[in-house]
């Protein structure tokens, strides 16, 4: 991991600047908030094990979110909910909780995993697969990932006919049957559709 490092942090590192990673888990699903995490590595910091969270099992991304608690600088969580997402729409919505993160923290550079950021107080860049590039976007990938599927878990205990904790509110066949059978409940995203076996759209 350490090459990436030198390609995106230490060129800021070496200027004695800080910087924010941010990235985020749960833009595709049909039901459930979107989570935004930002990361603030102490200067040269580096791990080999930090990686893409959905490169990792769900026991390698708790154990390293611990570390990455521990030794970050400092960390947020932003949860977009489902009425931000739906008033917004998903991709804004993600966007403003990048932007929150990126004007909170102390960083003096934000990098982003591939979202451009407009209303921001530091300069930023956006970085294709900056979760596999960047150890601080690598970071919050593993925060707002774990962070999401606990909240997934929680809400399967209040509306468990959806099966929340298997799927995490993505589109599986058994939650499209479920949405069906049951309805949508109050975390699903009333800005997505989809389509049965006979490619009728349902607005859930």
């Amino acid at each position: 991991m350490g090459s990436l490092v030198k390609e995106f942090e230490s060129k800021y590192w070496c200027k004695n600047e800080l910087v924010v990673g941010i990235d985020e888990a749960g833009r595709g699903p049909m039901a459930g908030p979107c989570v935004v995490a930002g990361v603030v590595f102490p200067i040269g910091f580096d791990h080999d094990l930090i990686n893409d969270s959905k490169k990792l099992s769900s026991k390698k991304r708790d154990e390293l979110c611990e570390l990455i608690k521990d030794n970050a600088l400092w960390y947020a969580i932003e949860v977009v909910d489902v009425e931000a997402i739906d008033s917004h729409n998903i991709y804004r919505a993600t966007q403003m909780g990048m932007e929150l993160i990126t004007n909170t923290s102390p960083a003096a550079v934000s990098l982003t995993d591939a979202m451009p950021l407009t209303e921001v107080k530091i300069p930023f860049e956006s970085i294709i697969k900056g979760d596999q590039r960047s150890i601080s976007i690598a970071a919050a990938s593993i925060l707002a990932k774990t962070y999401r599927d606990e909240l997934m878990v929680e809400y399967d205990k209040i509306y468990p006919e959806y099966g929340f904790a298997q799927h995490k509110g993505y589109g599986t066949a058994k939650h499209k049957e479920a949405i069906l059978t049951y309805g949508r409940c109050p975390i699903h995203r009333k800005t997505f559709t989809f389509k049965d076996e006979f490619q009728i759209s349902f607005d859930i």
